[in-house]
């Protein structure tokens, strides 16, 4: 191969593991709002090595886990023992080659309450919960705001949206009776990936188990059919050959009939008769 052609397969290679090596950053526990103190672990997923957790807030800007003072990088992970206010930020992951993942923006609360709700962007049609917390052992009953407009009162702390779309988007926060409210936390939502086919639309789909028990059924079927019909074919001409030699022995040793049997007789009785004139 001339250098030209590896130098294009080496860039296509490249171009390609750039393409497809898309890491995605996850926290646990995984909330936008996170107490004082509290520990939390950043996780780059779907990546290859080479990807770190990166962030900015109001101290430092593109920061990377380890390296800035900051949390304790584990491989592709980073952990922080003790969230401070100073921490809260957008985190993403970066690579050696630039690249970067989501961003996950996560708020440190100094106070007394915080919203738990997805650090993620939930998917259209998914139940949502956002649960009012705060450092009792049990969420106690919350006011609950969207944009700034009080829309629930839950008796034990949960909120649950049902089917959410694009219209649940927008800033929640919670508050306490006695305690305070907590800060703002977005909430986005995303559509549902697309597949190549639809889902069933009839209730009476078959389970996955007897949909497995029919692929099975057919894939023996498709295999060992044509060994049957082989071996059947074999067997029949196998058959028919010895049949017909059958055949042919018997026909070979059939006795004369009985005019064959006149017919020597006749014959014997005019040799004798020849003989006997000859010797007179």
């Amino acid at each position: 191969m001339d250098p030209t052609s590896l130098q294009r397969l080496v860039f296509l290679t490249s171009l390609l593991s750039c393409s497809t090596n898309q890491a995605r950053l996850t926290v646990t526990p995984s909330s936008s709002q996170v107490f004082r103190d509290e520990s939390v672990s950043l996780r780059c997923e779907d990546g290859f090595d080479g990807w770190t957790v990166r962030r900015n807030t109001s101290i430092d800007n593109r920061a990377e886990c380890g390296v800035d003072k900051w949390g304790r990088p584990d491989g592709s992970s980073c952990n922080i023992s003790y969230m401070n206010p100073l921490d809260s930020g957008g985190y993403w992951c970066e690579s050696t080659e630039g690249s970067t993942s989501n961003t996950i923006t996560i708020t440190v609360s100094g106070g007394s309450v915080i919203l738990q709700s997805p650090a993620l962007p939930v998917m259209k049609g998914d139940d949502v919960t956002l649960t009012c917390r705060t450092k009792m052992a049990d969420p106690p009953p919350a006011d609950f705001y969207k944009d700034g407009v009080s829309i629930r009162n839950e008796s034990d702390g949960h909120m649950t949206l049902l089917h959410v779309s694009r219209s649940d988007e927008g800033l929640y926060k919670c508050r306490v009776q006695g305690k305070g409210e907590s800060p703002e936390s977005r909430l986005s939502v995303s559509d549902k990936p697309t597949t190549s086919m639809d889902p069933p639309t009839t209730s009476s789909a078959p389970p996955a188990s007897s949909l497995h028990l029919v692929f099975r059924v057919i894939y023996h079927l498709v295999v060992f059919c044509p060994y049957c019909i082989s071996t059947f074919l074999m067997v029949s001409i196998y058959r028919e050959r010895a049949r017909g030699s059958d055949q042919s022995v018997s026909m070979a040793i059939t006795p004369p009939t009985h005019d064959e049997q006149g017919l020597d007789d006749d014959y014997d009785d005019v040799m004798s008769a020849v003989t006997t004139e000859h010797q007179f």
